[in-house]
């Protein structure tokens, strides 16, 4: 499923929408993309979806960012600078990849074969001066979101 966005509010409307989609097992969402293409954009769109408040910033010297909002915890992870996927063994990953969290991983090519496979993979790409997102739907949950997806 291709998605045109013709700007940052778009892209702040599609994290809104996929966050009201998604289901109330563990959900893992890939954003794919080069720097500056909207990964994060999504996710505070995502976020704010959910009721948070505060800020929310690409984590990429925290590695990961945990955000308890209504009923579920969100996990947004930037790994662009993780340098080697065994790095990943000290965080935890196991305590990230519970029954009810919803895992936001930017960059997670980097994470390698360590990583649980994701329900939805997003792919930003720049067009002109707008955005496009690409959805590939890989779990049955991902595809029941998709199409739902009224935009």
């Amino acid at each position: 499923m291709k998605i045109h966005l013709a700007d940052e509010a778009a892209t702040l409307e599609l994290g809104k929408f996929i966050a009201k989609l998604c289901p109330p097992q563990l959900f893992v969402i890939h954003l794919e993309g080069e720097l500056g293409a909207g990964k994060t954009t999504f996710s505070r769109g995502f976020l704010r979806a959910l009721g948070h408040k505060g800020n929310v910033k690409s984590p990429t010297y925290t590695l990961v960012e945990r955000y308890d909002v209504a009923d579920r915890t969100v996990f947004h992870f930037d790994l662009y600078r993780l340098s080697d996927p065994e790095e990943l063994d000290y965080l935890g990953l196991d305590d990230y990849f519970s029954h009810n969290a919803i895992c936001l991983l930017e960059w997670a090519k980097q994470g390698g074969e360590l990583l649980p496979q994701p329900d939805l993979v997003i792919t930003f790409t720049y067009q002109q001066h707008a955005r496009n997102a690409d959805l590939l739907a890989l779990s049955p949950a991902a595809i029941t979101l998709c199409k739902n997806l009224n935009i």
